[in-house]
């Protein structure tokens, strides 16, 4: 009776035979076996490679806080789970929309943001999260340049594995745009490995074009090395390192060949490298970042909160080959609405903020 029943319930669907002929057992059987050894390693999660150098780049360096002119940012929360909350920014200067307004709401599951300018731009973010593991993330832009991202992040135990488009589309009877793969992979518990490539085709009368390029990250417990070979030859490396509890230092070097002029008839590559070292100090009420290069740049930015919802910063920078200076001055001032604050007093402890896809 019961050969009778596996029988029947085998014979019920038509390719069951798929996972249940000897091959399939096999190569299941050692994909376990594989999985088993590889959990037993604890190797950590990488991160991905668009933050492969996050230390450096994101914390030390100033390339994403430095600013010229006056700005005023304006920000209110209205709620913190879920998180929701809008904000003005005021600003005049160079390469700075004279105003903005955005908004944002984030659950476990959900992130939301939008932000317009006085020229008309619109951009957008919407991200989603499926599972733990798995995070779809796009992008929007509407106004003098459209643009849409698309991209898949799965997050594993030791590795991440990311599909990301740059204005895909089929509607001219073919694939065009910009897909990127790339997967980093934890190899040991100190050293990652990875790889990315690209494929582009910007229209159907161009030929498409595919570009590889290998990176690594080495992670001690108070240094971190990154490494990030481009194609064409382009080199990115990086050193980040703790010196005490409170200050971070930095190194980021990139080393670039493109053909020139001479190389047309037979003559060598130029290359050209840019080294920039920074610094950053946590004080107890403010944060102090400095940038040197080799081009003969010379940076600092200053923030300080001077009250708890009110943080000044002031940065500048000073081009010595180019005789140039320029400075900026910042003031961001974040008020929570009556209701959270009551909300607040009544529990006594701030809520806390949900595990946001950002």
């Amino acid at each position: 009776m019961a050969f009778s029943l596996e029988s029947q319930s085998s014979g019920s669907h038509p390719l069951g035979f798929l996972t249940t002929n000897p091959i399939a057992n096999a190569v299941s059987d050692a994909y376990k076996s594989f999985s088993d050894r590889r959990a037993k390693l604890g190797l950590p999660n990488p991160g991905n490679i668009e933050a492969i150098a996050k230390e450096v780049q994101r914390e030390v360096s100033l390339t994403n806080y430095m600013h010229t002119g006056l700005r005023a940012d304006l920000t209110k929360a209205v709620s913190l789970s879920p998180l929701f909350q809008v904000s003005h920014q005021f600003a005049m200067g160079e390469h700075m929309k004279p105003y903005a307004f955005a908004g944002l709401f984030g659950t476990n599951k959900v992130f939301l943001q939008g932000n317009m300018d006085s020229d008309g731009m619109l951009s957008t973010r919407f991200n989603y999260r499926w599972n733990p593991s798995l995070v779809t993330k796009t992008q929007f832009q509407i106004g003098s340049q459209d643009m849409a991202s698309i991209e898949h992040e799965y997050t594993g135990g030791d590795f991440t594995s990311s599909l990301k488009m740059l204005n895909p589309s089929y509607l001219e009877g073919g694939l065009t745009g910009i897909y990127i793969l790339s997967h980093l992979q934890s190899v040991t518990r100190k050293l990652a490995l990875g790889i990315e490539t690209v494929w582009q085709r910007a229209a159907l009368n161009q030929p498409p074009e595919s570009t590889l390029s290998y990176c690594a990250r080495y992670k001690s417990d108070d240094w971190i090395a990154t490494a990030h070979l481009h194609a064409q030859g382009a080199l990115n490396a990086t050193y980040w390192r703790r010196l005490s509890e409170k200050v971070q230092a930095g190194v980021d070097m990139t080393l670039t060949s493109s053909p020139s002029p001479a190389a047309m008839m037979g003559g060598s590559m130029r290359k050209e490298g840019l080294t920039s070292v920074g610094i950053k100090y946590d004080f107890r009420m403010s944060t102090f970042r400095a940038q040197i290069d080799s081009s003969g740049k010379l940076a600092c930015l200053l923030e300080k909160r001077v009250a708890p919802p009110v943080t000044m910063s002031f940065c500048a920078d000073v081009d010595h080959f180019g005789q140039s200076a320029k400075v900026g001055l910042g003031i961001s001032i974040e008020a929570g609405s009556d209701e959270l604050q009551e909300q607040q007093d009544v529990l006594g402890t701030p809520q806390a903020s949900p595990n946001i896809p950002f």
